[in-house]
């Protein structure tokens, strides 16, 4: 299992939100700093994800995004604000690894077909970001339907992978919630990253044992409940 470090950038800054709550937000400072620090603890690959981009602001924090691509050398999977298929080519020209559409792929679902025709499949991840089983877009604030049927329809168009983010636990650091997640994982036979709730090596081993193909660590690990070394070791 593969473990992505979050990179979460909010009007310049690193951050780390409760629920998409940008009114309960805590600053970690320089994200390039923190990327690389994340880098040297043997991560190697990161989750960046662009909050004003997420709130309405696609352009806001573009330099700073390009410049962790291009300085830390690392697999970036990258979310927020992604609106259009031309917006998400143009982020992997730059390099990224995988671009993470939610939105758009609710709204203009055959931007998927059209990105994985163009790019791969394995550059295109759909993201499942979900409230009561109900998929949520537009920065969270809404929802849009049943989670299981958007991932079979996602899957149907050639998404390569999943992200999921149970919104219900997300910021918490209250655990996982491993039921919706084994429900995901048995539902697709494509790839399933998981965020939301991850808070200690019992979490990260716990998605292992039921398959997950990666953890995203946010809070908790800049809060320091968990390491990234411990992470990694139960991943190995």
């Amino acid at each position: 299992m593969r473990i992505f470090p979050a990179v979460d950038i909010l009007e310049g800054k690193c951050v780390q939100l409760v629920q998409g709550n940008r009114e309960r937000a805590t600053w970690y400072g320089d994200p390039l700093l923190c990327a690389f620090r994340w880098i040297e603890q043997g991560a190697d690959a990161l989750h960046v994800v662009n909050l004003d981009g997420a709130f309405g602001n696609s352009t806001k924090n573009a330099a700073l995004i390009k410049d962790i691509i291009k300085k830390t050398g690392a697999e970036i999977e990258l979310g927020g604000g992604i609106r259009s298929v031309e917006d998400a080519a143009r982020w992997l020209s730059t390099g990224v690894s995988r671009i993470i559409i939610s939105t758009l792929a609710t709204q203009e679902p055959q931007s998927i077909q059209r990105l994985s025709d163009e790019f791969g499949s394995e550059h295109v991840m759909a993201g499942v970001d979900a409230k009561n089983g109900q998929i949520a877009v537009d920065g969270w604030q809404r929802t849009a339907g049943d989670m299981f049927e958007w991932v079979e329809r996602f899957e149907s168009l050639g998404a390569g992978s999943f992200l999921y983010t149970n919104i219900d636990v997300e910021g918490l650091c209250q655990g996982v919630r491993f039921e919706p997640v084994q429900r995901l994982i048995d539902h697709t036979q494509l790839p399933v990253v998981v965020a939301g709730g991850i808070t200690s090596t019992q979490d990260v081993r716990g998605l292992k044992d039921i398959g997950a193909h990666g953890a995203v660590l946010g809070s908790a690990l800049y809060s320091g409940k968990i390491s990234l070394k411990e992470a990694l070791e139960v991943c190995r």
